[in-house]
């Protein structure tokens, strides 16, 4: 299952060319199962705020679910992507993929110096985030975590990282970072606060977790800092192991909004 469509009708090379070209715009990522969305007034508001940003005008909400329903068609369960490119007169493009989950088994982060340009935007400058994932893994590592110049935990390279103190409170890094939804709709269902999180302390927490789009997922290995993490951490029971199962459970449970 693969389906692309541009402003609600079939992708061309003529419609695909200027924005490949151009790699100006932004977007947003989500889950639709059963034909419901987890957030999905967030996801419409970020590329209603990014279109403000990035080319002076909103896009309304009812315009981008009209070009959701009808990529999907008949389609209940899918990875949709819509993303907004060009430089002059932006598109709206929307992709149809089979639908996804959270990557199996706990992810250990190299941390990287790195900072995003604009990164409040979900943007689609993605070479450096890409280039530096690419590069831990070549030294054995899962994925990236961004750290700020002076040390300060920002985000990782896909999905917001939280924290669970002694306590079991969720702790964000307060960054110049991407406000995912994951994150936002977290914060709604759990006590959360921010904190600057220096990469050298992080040690100091019970565990820590990733989370976008995709779901909740365990991270055993911070650099040299390992966190314990067990079988319902990463099953998401909600019971028992270091806390992320709560959390993860915690955003299981947050209901789909309808498309339609």
């Amino acid at each position: 299952m693969l389906r692309i469509e541009i402003d609600g009708a079939p992708a061309t090379p003529e419609l695909l060319v200027p924005g490949l070209l151009a790699n100006y715009g932004h977007f947003t990522a989500m889950q639709v199962r059963a034909g419901r969305v987890k957030g999905l007034e967030l996801h419409l508001r970020r590329l209603d705020e990014g279109n403000r940003e990035l080319y002076g005008e909103g896009l309304a909400g009812d315009r981008v679910r009209e070009l959701v329903v009808r990529a999907l068609g008949e389609v209940r369960d899918a990875a949709v992507r819509v993303v907004v490119f060009g430089v002059e007169e932006p598109s709206v493009l929307v992709s149809v993929r089979p639908p996804a989950g959270p990557p199996e088994g706990p992810r250990r982060l190299l941390p990287v110096d790195y900072a995003r340009t604009l990164p409040h935007v979900k943007h689609l400058g993605g070479f450096g985030r890409l280039h530096h994932r690419r590069r831990v893994r070549e030294a054995g590592f899962d994925d990236a975590l961004l750290v700020s110049r002076d040390g300060a935990v920002v985000e990782g390279s896909t999905a917001n990282i939280g924290f669970l103190d002694a306590d079991g409170g969720v702790v964000w890094p307060e960054a110049d970072w991407l406000h995912g939804t994951a994150m936002r709709l977290l914060e709604r269902e759990l006590p959360s606060r921010r904190e600057v999180v220096p990469v050298d302390g992080v040690g100091r927490y019970r565990a820590a977790f990733l989370a976008n789009s995709l779901g909740v997922v365990p991270v055993s290995r911070v650099g040299d800092v390992e966190f314990v993490v067990d079988e319902a951490d990463v099953e998401g029971s909600g019971v028992g192991g270091s806390g992320v199962a709560r959390v993860r459970a915690a955003y299981d449970a947050v209901p789909g909004d309808a498309l339609s």
